[in-house]
């Protein structure tokens, strides 16, 4: 007589037993959890910014899941995720947040969550096991009451699978596995999930905000920056420095103790960034592209032709050059004549007879690549 064992390298009629058993338990206590499946990396037609001379970022023409986007830092930082969402039954335990005292200091945890599903139905409907990337929404955790009511009703809630394995409780008398467990942490509004995140949030308004809008503070962050913009712009409105709040004593060639003469351009306030173009002691300055006809000696002009705008100051036989309008606005946009937005973030391009459309603002990294000696 044999002896008597459950075990088989096979799947044997006992297992399929315990398995469909397993399976209607999953079916009758478990809950339906939403499954975002992760495709792989942004394929060549969605990533036409990326370099293709880079060997460590290469270009695939398909979906694959074991891609990798940046061999370099080993990071898949545009995501493609699939279209339909599919609906699978998982298994967790509900956990208050406590105070974690097994460390130095007070922690708090209860983000981390666990979820157990069924190993054949999850293979069945999603065609592949759960892996990291995939994210998983939690209908029955919707937030119904949210504290801004200027949003939608109800808020979902997102987590992203970071481990899977196989469930040690998932092991029955045969020694197979029949359960598979992941473990969860929210997802944060990153560049990894703009997939899911820049999808509206009421398909029928898609004017009313995206996903990303709501279950994340961006929107939050946005009016704390345009805050602290706003008030930077208040106490440092341009560059440089200020001199127009201060006199000016008048000086002239032949007496210097004359402070009734018209200022001079050597009497003016000169410093680092303080060209304002606005005239000493608040005296009337003409604007324009040319100068204006029968000056009197003294008299200002403003020239709008020069970049930046140029102060002149008539002498009686010419026009004497005072200072240049550099002070201009600090925040970036169409005001801001600094260097950096005049230069450094330069979107024009150059046509070549050689090299084609060259762009004026090119990285170092491309003008200084080392060629190859042979």
């Amino acid at each position: 007589m044999p002896k008597l064992s459950l075990y088989r390298p096979n799947k044997t009629s006992d297992y399929k037993f315990l398995d469909n058993t397993i399976r209607e338990m999953y079916t009758v206590g478990g809950l339906d959890l939403y499954v975002h499946k992760y495709l792989g990396p942004k394929t060549v037609g969605d990533s036409a910014t990326r370099d293709n001379e880079d060997a460590t970022r290469p270009l695939y023409d398909e979906s694959n899941p074991l891609f990798i986007e940046d061999l370099l830092f080993l990071e898949n930082r545009d995501r493609e995720y699939d279209d339909s969402v599919y609906i699978m039954r998982g298994v967790y335990n509900a956990q208050d947040i406590d105070f974690d005292l097994t460390q130095f200091g007070l922690f708090l945890n209860g983000d981390t969550v666990f979820v157990t599903f069924h190993y054949n139905d999850m293979v069945d409907t999603l065609g592949r096991k759960l892996m990291a990337g995939d994210v998983i929404e939690f209908p029955n955790l919707k937030d119904y009451h949210p504290l801004d009511t200027s949003g939608p009703k109800a808020l979902p809630r997102y987590y992203v699978v970071q481990d899977a394995a196989f469930a040690s409780e998932g092991f029955s008398q045969t020694w197979l596995p029949h359960l598979w467990r992941v473990k969860l942490t929210p997802l944060t509004a990153s560049q990894e999930y703009n997939d899911i995140l820049n999808k509206p949030m009421d398909p029928d308004n898609p004017g009313a905000g995206t996903i990303e809008d709501f279950v994340s503070q961006k929107k939050k962050n946005i009016e704390i920056n345009d805050a602290i913009l706003q008030q930077a712009e208040a106490e440092v409105p341009q560059s440089g420095y200020d001199n127009s709040g201060f006199y000016v004593v008048g000086t002239n060639a032949s007496d210097e103790s004359d402070v009734d003469a018209t200022p001079k351009a050597d009497g003016y306030l000169v410093g680092y960034l303080t060209g304002n173009n606005i005239p000493p002691n608040a005296q009337s300055v003409t604007s324009g592209v040319a100068f204006p006809s029968n000056p009197d000696t003294g008299d200002y002009a403003l020239r709008l032709d020069y970049f930046p705008n140029r102060l002149f100051r008539y002498d009686g036989v010419r026009w004497v050059k005072v200072e240049d309008g550099v002070r201009t606005d600090l925040t970036p946009g169409s005001d801001n004549n600094t260097q950096r937005s005049g230069f450094v973030n330069n979107s024009e391009t150059i046509n070549t007879t050689d090299r084609g459309t060259v762009p004026s603002r090119q990285s170092l990294s491309d003008l200084l690549k080392p060629t190859k000696d042979n």
